[in-house]
């Protein structure tokens, strides 16, 4: 079992300098390797994919960068520029990863082959976490942890870290309203599906703009429009951001006053999904829902709306808590759960302005969310036979 708590650091003030001075060495080890690497790739590709084999002269070809190969000029690179020395070795080593994680997911794609946009250099104050890949138990204690070349940092323990838990990695991040840590947990002690799982306790949601979810029992949750609601005061702290001279230190502070407004909306958002998850898994032991293409949703007129529901950040959410449960969540294609009859299977053609299920056939007449959601259930049903019968 794997989870991640994170705590607000109360950094002093040579820490926060220290802290600061890190990300941006770091932002320019980031922008200096990842120009290597385009370096390599403009200089090794060609354009043309075919010609005469008495005029074709094949240049040779130059190493590609790799992680190890970055990794390995660190040395170098300390002796070159010494203030680099006052970066804890692991925390450096980190950067090349980074580097080969956006290079490969441009080029190759990730694991389900879907590519990303071409990495981009970081400007200042856009490089905003370090990690320690290897952390000691005794190094965090009471209110305070110890990173290297930092120092000891005081922390706002709000809840304690459970006992059987070991921390694998720490994460320093620098937000809009402070400095937070993050640290990674693991226990292999806890069973990976739970010991009174039952897959007939199964429920199927629906999500949606108007209706956050609704669930195949009949259960709603209102959309709350965080971002909605806080239009107005991002609106006026955007303004005192434009009227504010490029460079200025009242420019500085109303980016930051911008940067926390944002947060809260952030915050609250994710606090409400936080929420809603972990009541659906209270109640349920497997969850049914929708494999949508959120990203293809978030370029349509609905777009705003779409990215303030944040259903890809909740899904993510249920099916992270679900797994350390011991719980599941099952994905079902979406394709016609709103068209088609949760009672009878015949496809009824509706607009997306209908909200009501009236089906010809079997006369059922019932909302459309919650029509789909009862597909979404059964197709969810269906799928975990077809998994215990394979297996």
């Amino acid at each position: 079992m794997k989870i991640s708590y994170q705590y607000r650091l109360k950094p002093t003030k040579e820490q926060v300098e220290n802290i600061d001075k890190t990300l941006d060495m770091l932002r320019c080890q980031y922008n200096y390797q990842l120009a290597q690497r385009f370096d390599w790739y403009e200089q090794n590709r060609c354009y043309i994919d075919r010609c005469s084999i008495f005029v074709c002269h094949l240049p040779e070809l130059k190493d590609k960068p790799n992680r190890f190969s970055q990794q390995a000029s660190l040395t170098q690179l300390k002796k070159d520029r010494p203030w680099y020395k006052n970066i804890y070795s692991q925390v450096l080593q980190e950067v090349p990863k980074k580097v080969e994680i956006a290079f490969d997911r441009w080029l190759k794609g990730d694991s389900n082959g879907k590519k990303s946009g071409r990495p981009r250099f970081k400007s200042a104050g856009q490089y905003k976490t370090f990690t320690f890949p290897q952390f000691k138990q005794h190094h965090f204690v009471n209110n305070k942890i110890t990173l290297s070349k930092i120092g000891d940092i005081k922390v706002i323990v709000h809840r304690q870290i459970p006992n059987e838990f070991d921390i694998k990695t720490v994460s320093v991040t620098k937000k809009a309203d402070g400095y937070y840590v993050t640290l990674s947990l693991d226990d292999k002690t806890v069973p990976k599906i739970k010991p009174d799982f039952n897959a007939n306790n199964i429920v199927g949601i629906d999500v949606g703009l108007i209706d956050f979810i609704v669930t195949s029992d009949d259960e709603r949750i209102a959309a709350p429009k965080f971002l909605r609601k806080a239009e107005r005061k991002l609106k006026s702290a955007q303004r005192r951001v434009s009227r504010r001279n490029k460079g200025s230190n009242r420019r500085k502070k109303a980016i930051k006053k911008l940067g926390i407004q944002n947060k809260k909306v952030s915050d609250t958002r994710k606090d409400f999904h936080f929420k809603t998850a972990n009541n659906l898994l209270k109640k349920y032991d497997v969850v049914a829902v929708e494999k949508l293409n959120i990203k293809g949703l978030a370029r349509t007129i609905l777009a705003k709306s779409v990215n303030d529901a944040g259903w890809g950040q909740f899904i993510t959410i249920l099916s992270n808590k679900a797994e350390n449960a011991g719980l599941k969540v099952v994905s079902v294609n979406p394709n016609g759960t709103s068209q088609e009859c949760s009672n009878c299977g015949s496809k009824v053609i509706k607009p997306l302005s209908q909200r009501m299920h009236n089906c010809p056939v079997c006369h059922t007449s019932l909302c459309r969310d919650l029509n789909a959601a009862i597909n979404i259930k059964n197709r969810g049903t269906h799928g975990l036979k077809a998994q215990s019968m394979s297996s």
